[in-house]
């Protein structure tokens, strides 16, 4: 689609069953014992808690654990693996307006080369095993290969309408949503060759996802219809939608009444980034329209609060320990805008869901989707409709570089990542 990308907390409470406590204590002691017992022949598992070198060790049951603590655990600065922790730190850059990829030193903030892509290049996405960064060419219906680790592109691969692209949690299908045709094509995730597909004619603008912390369902925005949607990741069949469009629960956003797109008539929400929070159930739904994050309990899928944040709210980054959500504001509710307009940073501390900082960018920018650096220190991220690129210091909220590239960049990725793995989009990892 044209230039334009897409967009979340609330306490738990547990009631808890207190009877019998000799008698738990009993039970207790047996279940440590057997666990004694038999941790000999575990310890090589590679569960949910352990940082691999290797995506070899990244089973189906190793991403399906039970509800985790914080699901962010395995993308701590030290966690990159041991595969690819020398690769070189390197920000791509697709431009979806000039079809160009800019390569950046992420080091120096310089540019180090720029090359040609097929038409609209929309996001960078690196591969569930971390091999490759996949450049999704929306208009040119094509995917190309980028090898990490020579910022090299390699041959085409023919695929319909790529918007974006996620992976299944155990990495035996790629997931591109094919935005216009309003689907979900699950394909090879080396090949590209087409398994199957899921239909989803009610989420127009389908977009952006991201999964429970368990992986057994996954919540997609649709940009265009002000809703989510919910998938059964087992069934591959959507169980459940949320309109967006009432007002927001304790929202403090401006009134959208009468906001207008061309086709969709009025519209009051238009859901961009989702991300989960690090309890796996809570998250966080960026809203252009609303300007702020909506908070969404996943298992109940209910609304539970509205966080605002700034006009345009667009791309969610948590930080390294998952303590805090970074909210790019585009500075603009519309598709298209003009440069220099009150784009800024959110930063939404997790616990309390308050924002507890605003950076916003000198002489006016439009920030939008990107990830941070390998420490954790910088947040690059594309300025949407001022045809740069901003590092900013997650310390202080300052611009530490500002970097020129093509016409309208969007999904950059930064890389190297730490994690165990990719669930897509500009580096989604746990």
């Amino acid at each position: 689609m044209p230039a334009h990308s897409k967009p979340s907390p609330t306490a738990y409470t547990r009631r808890r069953i207190v009877a019998g406590l000799l008698a738990f204590a009993v039970v207790a002691a047996v279940v440590g014992l057997l666990a004694v017992r038999g941790s000999g022949s575990n310890n090589s598992s590679g569960g949910a808690g352990q940082s691999s070198s290797d995506s070899s060790s990244i089973t189906a049951a190793s991403t399906t654990p039970s509800r985790p603590v914080n699901i962010y655990r395995d993308i701590t600065s030290d966690k990159v693996r041991a595969d690819i922790k020398n690769d070189p730190y390197r920000i791509y850059v697709p431009s979806g307006l000039s079809n160009t990829v800019t390569v950046i030193d992420g080091a120096t903030g310089s540019v180090l080369n720029t090359f040609k892509a097929d038409e609209e290049p929309q996001h960078v996405v690196p591969s569930w095993d971390l091999k490759t960064l996949w450049l999704l060419n929306n208009q040119g219906y094509t995917v190309v290969p980028i090898d990490p680790k020579t910022s090299q592109p390699g041959t085409s691969v023919k695929v319909d309408d790529p918007y974006n692209l996620y992976f299944t949690p155990d990495g035996s299908d790629a997931i591109v949503v094919a935005e216009a045709r309003k689907r979900l094509d699950f394909r090879d995730p080396h090949t590209m060759a087409m398994r199957s597909s899921l239909e989803t004619p009610t989420c127009d603008g389908i977009n952006h996802s991201d999964y429970s912390g368990d992986f057994r369902y996954a919540i997609f925005t649709c940009e265009f219809a002000g809703r989510l949607i919910k998938v059964d990741m087992k069934s591959r069949t959507v169980v459940g939608s949320l309109d967006l469009s009432a007002a927001p629960p304790g929202s403090a956003a401006p009134d959208q009444t009468g906001t207008t797109m061309a086709g969709n008539g009025d519209v009051h929400s238009m859901p961009q980034d989702v991300r989960t929070g690090p309890d796996g159930k809570t998250f966080f739904v960026a809203d252009m329209l609303t300007a702020g994050v909506h908070v969404i309990d996943g298992d109940s899928f209910t609304e539970t609060g509205f966080i605002h944040t700034g006009v345009g709210a667009h791309g969610i980054n948590p930080s390294r320990d998952g303590t805090k959500l970074y909210v790019a504001n585009r500075g603009s509710t519309h598709i298209g805008n003009k440069p220099g307009g009150p784009g800024s940073v959110s930063v939404i501390d997790v616990a309390t869901k308050l924002v507890v900082a605003d950076w916003p960018v000198p002489n006016g920018g439009s920030p939008d989707m990107g990830n941070l650096s390998p420490d954790g220190r910088l947040l690059w991220l594309s300025g949407r409709y001022d045809s740069e690129v901003y590092a900013f210091d997650t310390v202080t909220g300052a611009v530490v570089h500002r970097v020129p590239v093509g016409d309208g960049p969007h999904g950059l990725v930064v890389w190297p990542q730490p994690g165990r793995f990719s669930l897509g989009h500009t580096g989604n990892m746990r």
